[in-house]
């Protein structure tokens, strides 16, 4: 396993360079400069020429890539045009409120899909799969920024019951705050994992080895837990690790919502303002973050499927 683990790790690094490269001169082609927006109604060709040259954006843009790359290996990821501070410790700022809020998503999305998924697969073409299914159909085709609406007028605003956005002081206020956003996310995410854990459970059940543990007269809760909910759980931790990475930097309506202070807010304030550190920064937090996640998916595919570190070994 710690192979298998060092391998991926190192797989993962071109991933991170080349999302880095990418994010680097897409940002450089969006239409606005920096400096003109700082200066606003002050901006004349000679402060321009100054402002420009003090913030490097004069230079060549692989020039500014390669400074940008030796800064990053030092741990240094310039300083906030606007905020006037090191725009790592913006970001920095941002994330313990990005992590609860993906974090709390993920357990309400295990909460809600794993059962329904086995329940559905244990009672297949019944009236409990055909309504989770229906369920499944219909979490799929809503927009999150509208359920998340919805379930800040009629929670937040109507009954009252829950904040309407925030992200509070301890860990209580945290949990309230953020249960909307993260029931938003786990909305979208449950139909998704109870399709594929619905999937799985039924093939699994119909595999030898579960025949075998039933003929050997295993109570069925055995069974379902040994024999078949572990194999059946490979797919679903892949679908629910693919889109745990894609919700990393998809977050942004659902924080703009709920004005949620995590780091998809910074990073449309940041993008609004030309503030190429921060939106730097910020990105290189975004792609370690998406990396980490996908690490953990596949030592966790490779934890119960043992299969995975045959493959990855050959």
């Amino acid at each position: 396993m710690i192979r298998f683990v060092a391998l991926r790790t190192l797989q993962l690094i071109p991933v991170a360079f080349g999302i880095s490269l990418v994010m680097f001169f897409l940002l450089r082609i969006v239409p606005g400069d920096p400096a003109k927006v700082a200066l606003g109604v002050y901006a004349t060709p000679d402060r321009l020429a100054q402002l420009r040259h003090a913030w490097g954006l004069d230079r060549p843009l692989a020039e500014q890539y390669f400074a940008f790359m030796a800064q990053v290996f030092q741990g240094d990821l310039g300083y906030s045009y606007f905020y006037r501070q090191p725009a790592l410790n913006i970001v920095l700022e941002r994330v313990p409120p990005e992590l609860f809020l993906i974090g709390y998503g993920v357990t309400l999305t295990i909460l809600i899909g794993v059962p329904l998924g086995v329940i559905a697969a244990l009672r297949q073409e019944r009236l409990a799969d055909h309504l989770t299914r229906a369920l499944m159909v219909f979490g799929l085709s809503l927009p999150s920024y509208w359920v998340g609406i919805i379930l800040l007028l009629v929670f937040g605003l109507w009954l009252r019951v829950l904040p309407v956005g925030g992200y509070g002081t301890t860990f209580l206020d945290h949990l309230r705050s953020l249960f909307l956003p993260a029931l938003t996310i786990a909305l979208g995410m449950a139909p998704l994992v109870i399709r594929a854990l619905r999937a799985s459970v039924i093939e699994t059940l119909q595999a030898d080895h579960v025949d075998m543990a039933r003929s050997k007269g295993l109570p069925r809760s055995t069974v379902l837990l040994r024999h078949v909910l572990r194999p059946a759980l490979i797919p679903t931790v892949t679908v629910l690790g693919v889109n745990i990475g894609l919700l990393v930097g998809g977050t942004l309506i659902i924080e703009s919502v709920f004005a949620v202070p995590g780091l998809g807010q910074l990073m449309v304030m940041a993008v609004s303002s030309r503030d190429f550190p921060v939106v730097q920064a910020a990105t290189v937090v975004f792609a370690a973050l998406v990396v980490l996640v996908n690490l953990v998916t596949d030592v966790l595919v490779a934890y119960l499927d043992p299969r995975a570190r045959l493959a990855m070994r050959a």
